[in-house]
């Protein structure tokens, strides 16, 4: 099966075509990063970073966009400020086995979030991306001061982590996970996609957490930390898992898993299953120090 094959339709609420996104693609699908004025909600204080002007510097640089989001909002008037986020990867920073580095972009200038820049990694089999741990730099940016220059700065503050991200997705090729330690890391991810399921009387989840381990592609059916990983993060983020579940009168019926569409909750997901996945790491005794 083809790269834009896999990558067609595959967005968790974003735009992708599994080629670079051209100004007019993004314009159309997400007009929040052409606003160049803030929000009229917002102050005189509030300093506006035009995330188009952003994605032209990392153009620049080599980079970009092939995934964008915007959030959904009811506020007439604001579509064109609201949250978003971009996946840019560099045309150089791509491995032999198919993947590359990101860079993630999330900015609103409706004041629903600073400006946002964390480390990510692509891998082209799932055609799904992770976004790294809290190990690694994330650069925050309030929408005051110089906020422009933090932004062109924290740039390469991010770049900077290309390589050690690449060196640590290495690692975790090479460590090996039994049946009871998949089980283990299945059943943290489980928890944190369906809190309410691991409540007392919590709402039962979709499927157990033992569905998350399903693989989708005969490339998945190594049991490599990196793969398993991958593999959990690509179920919880794109959902489409089939179970059954019981309703308070016995009955059992069947439901689907929902994909994650949330920019919020994406990123929180995406960087905790990294952070889990280092946490294996050390525990089989493997030092992740940059």
């Amino acid at each position: 099966m083809g790269y834009n094959r896999y990558m067609s339709g595959m967005s968790c609420g974003g735009l992708v075509t599994g080629e670079a996104l051209t100004d007019d693609q993004l314009r159309s699908a997400v007009p929040s990063i052409f606003a160049t004025e803030a929000h009229e909600s917002r102050s005189d204080r509030f300093v506006v970073v035009p995330t188009i002007d952003v994605l032209t510097g990392l153009r620049m640089e080599g980079f970009d966009p092939f995934f964008a989001q915007q959030a959904n909002t009811r506020i007439e008037g604001k579509a064109e400020f609201t949250k978003h986020m971009l996946r840019l990867r560099h045309r150089s920073i791509t491995n032999a086995g198919g993947e590359a580095f990101e860079i993630i972009l999330v900015n609103a200038n409706d004041g629903t979030s600073s400006y946002q820049m964390v480390p990510g990694f692509f891998r082209f089999v799932c055609a799904n991306g992770l976004m790294v741990g809290d190990s690694f730099n994330e650069v925050k940016v309030r929408h005051s001061g110089d906020a422009i220059h933090e932004v062109i700065e924290g740039a390469y503050t991010v770049l900077e982590d290309a390589p050690h991200v690449a060196e640590q997705v290495e690692t975790f090729k090479g460590i090996s996970l039994d049946d009871a330690e998949r089980k283990v890391f299945a059943e943290v991810v489980h928890e944190l996609r369906f809190p309410e399921a691991h409540k007392e009387d919590g709402k039962p989840a979709p499927v157990q957490a033992d569905a998350l381990l399903r693989t989708r592609r005969n490339a998945d059916r190594l049991t490599d930390l990196w793969t398993v990983g991958n593999v959990l993060q690509e179920n919880v983020i794109k959902g489409g898992l089939h179970g059954r579940v019981k309703d308070g009168n016995g009955h059992t019926r069947r439901q689907r898993t929902r994909g994650v569409k949330g920019i919020d909750q994406n990123k929180a997901l995406n960087r905790a299953v990294w952070s889990l996945t280092e946490k294996m790491a050390e525990l089989k005794g493997v030092s992740l120090a940059a």
